[in-house]
């Protein structure tokens, strides 16, 4: 058996490696097969991680942890972030040059269909974009990285997420909680986009700040969003009303993306939709641009595209 000791600078470190309550400490033992120790010297405080195993086992062990540490040693030194509160990440490698955005795990998220990348476009040269297709064709997942570039190369200050709180063809009667909670079922796959882009932790800390702000669509009225990247989902279910109120919050410096199937639409037989009637009205309008997707587009599995077919086809022979 070997043992090996790691020292640590403070509390905060050993927290930032660790997590709350030392959560990472035994996935880290499952991982390499090693037991770690987490102790304090009783005279001086000084933190330190013992790693105890076979010798070629603590030997990796220790080589990742210390290669963490020395990660989170550069980020702490590294300049402060505008908005005060988290490090410019200046090891980041540059992204290709059809790449859109970097995800938390180094992924680089690309336009994957020469629709995409006219939408991606689109985004970044007009100050109100629609995107308009049916599921599984990047909108919403593709606007959220748009978002995150501009947050991160200063082009706006802020993530604003809307989306009209209607339930989808189904009661779900009384929902317990406070209004976050009770809205969050509706917000969630906007939720699993940003996480799935910036990690867990580090959504969460944007989100406890308000460097993305989650506003349900009913309780965007007398606000007004500056220098903001303002992001509409499943616009087919809002109202016309509805619609204009959200376009109408737009501040100096703003833009925004509205996304929408008008394929679908959970407001009723006899209720009008708002992005149906806006696509209508903004016709032509300056400034504003529509990006319609098609089952080419689709980016999830497979058969996704053979479904879209199938429900194409039947609505076209009971039409």
């Amino acid at each position: 058996m070997t043992t090996k000791q790691i020292r640590l600078n403070d509390q905060s470190e050993t927290i930032r490696l660790l997590g709350e309550q030392d959560a990472r400490l035994r996935e880290l033992e499952r991982d390499f097969g090693v037991e770690i120790f987490l102790r304090q010297d009783a005279d001086s405080g000084d933190l330190s991680l013992t790693v105890k195993g076979s010798a070629n086992r603590v030997e990796k062990a220790v080589k990742r942890l210390r290669s963490e540490i020395d990660a989170l040693r550069r980020r702490a030194a590294a300049p402060l972030d505008p908005r005060g509160f988290e490090p410019i990440n200046l090891d980041a490698p540059a992204l290709p040059e059809d790449g859109l955005y970097r995800a938390h795990n180094s992924k680089v998220v690309r336009a994957r269909t020469p629709n995409q990348q006219k939408y991606c476009d689109a985004i970044a040269e007009h100050d109100l974009t629609f995107g308009i297709g049916p599921a599984g064709t990047g909108k919403t997942f593709l606007a959220v990285a748009c978002a995150l570039r501009a947050l991160e190369s200063r082009q706006v200050s802020k993530i604003v997420l809307s989306r009209p709180v209607v339930e989808a063809g189904e009661k779900l009667g009384f929902l317990p909680g406070d209004l976050m909670e009770k809205v969050n079922p509706y917000l969630r796959p906007l939720y699993d986009g940003f996480i799935g882009l910036l990690g867990g932790e580090r959504f969460r800390t944007w989100r406890d700040n308000d460097v993305i702000e989650i506003v349900p669509l009913a309780y965007m009225r007398g606000r007004t969003f500056e220098d903001a990247f303002m992001i509409l989902d499943e616009a087919q279910n809002t109202t016309p009303e509805q619609m204009k109120m959200f376009l109408t919050r737009m501040g100096a410096g703003s833009k925004a993306v509205v996304t929408g199937d008008t394929t679908q639409n959970d407001l009723g037989s006899h209720a009008t939709s708002g992005l149906v009637r806006v696509l209508e009205i903004l016709k032509g309008l300056e400034g504003a641009t529509v990006v319609r997707m098609a089952e080419a587009d689709v980016s999830r599995h497979p058969i996704v595209k053979r479904i879209i077919r199938a429900y194409d086809k039947w609505d076209e022979k009971a039409g």
